[in-house]
């Protein structure tokens, strides 16, 4: 089976050979400040929705899942992220390592079977969007109108467990998206390199290319990053009937999205 399409492809063992790097560049590159984990329900299933920074690498992801490995174990209480299915071709060493330590497709097939498997799924939906998003919007939580999260949560009956961050957009300050004039070349003719649709083309500052343009791997800069769990939403309604109601599912989507960007003007009020 293709990587990314199987469960079978998360290696505790390359995850904890990961930890010792993890937790220096947690405790010394990035300095994380942590709180909230104590809203992580003590048992049971659920989905972890969070807006991430920083291009490629996103630092403050890889410093959540330091966290919950070192709190809930590798093997424990396994979590599956879903990735977008362009990161296999925009930078396949990201994607190997991505894998490995549990990352999957970003299909609903993928997050069901993780479900059905009794594990916890991590969902960014904004995708590379969010993750490329500029400096000036660094301060607003980006889903991308993406649902599907919405409707996992509903149908199985999930909590969502709001993952916010702040510092991360400063390992990678993103100046501009030109996209759409990218895209509108293309129209004309002008073919993707290696026949991907990057949906973002981003100009930013950043290690190692300085000025870089589109969406390349980078290193990101050691700036301190504020990491935050928020409390779970239960939604009062649930099932295959509620995951069906469009207008059910906006309202939702809305109630998760609010309390995510009330989170991060709480946590920007906080650290400034």
């Amino acid at each position: 089976m293709l990587k990314g399409w199987s469960l079978e492809n998360r290696d505790p063992n390359y995850i904890r050979s990961l930890m010792p790097f993890w937790e220096w560049s947690y405790h010394h590159y990035f300095r994380v400040d942590t709180e909230g984990w104590q809203h992580i329900p003590a048992q049971g299933q659920m989905l972890l929705v969070g807006s991430h920074n920083g291009g490629l690498p996103a630092p403050d992801m890889h410093m959540m899942m330091y966290d919950w490995f070192l709190r809930f174990g590798i093997e424990e209480r396994p979590v599956y992220g879903l990735m977008h299915m362009g990161v296999s071709q925009m930078s396949p060493v990201l994607f190997d390592l991505a894998i490995k330590t549990g990352a999957v497709m970003a299909h609903p097939k993928m997050a069901i079977e993780a479900l059905n498997h009794g594990a916890n799924v991590l969902v960014y939906p904004g995708g590379v969007e969010d993750v490329f998003r500029p400096w000036r919007d660094r301060g607003q939580i980006h889903l991308g109108g993406n649902q599907a999260f919405v409707k996992l949560a509903l149908r199985y009956d999930l909590p969502i467990v709001p993952a916010i961050s702040w510092g991360a957009h400063d390992t990678l300050i993103v100046l501009g998206d030109v996209y759409p004039w990218v895209k509108r070349l293309h129209d004309l003719g002008m073919p993707w390199w290696m026949g991907i649709d990057p949906v973002v083309f981003p100009i930013y500052l950043g290690l190692p290319w300085g000025l870089g343009i589109g969406p390349l791997p980078n290193i990101p800069l050691p700036k301190k990053i504020y990491t935050r769990i928020l409390e779970p939403i239960w939604f009062e309604r649930s099932g295959h009937e509620a995951a069906k109601d469009r207008g059910y599912v906006d309202a939702c989507y809305l109630q998760v999205e609010e309390k995510m960007q009330r989170g991060l003007d709480r946590l920007r009020e906080q650290v400034s």
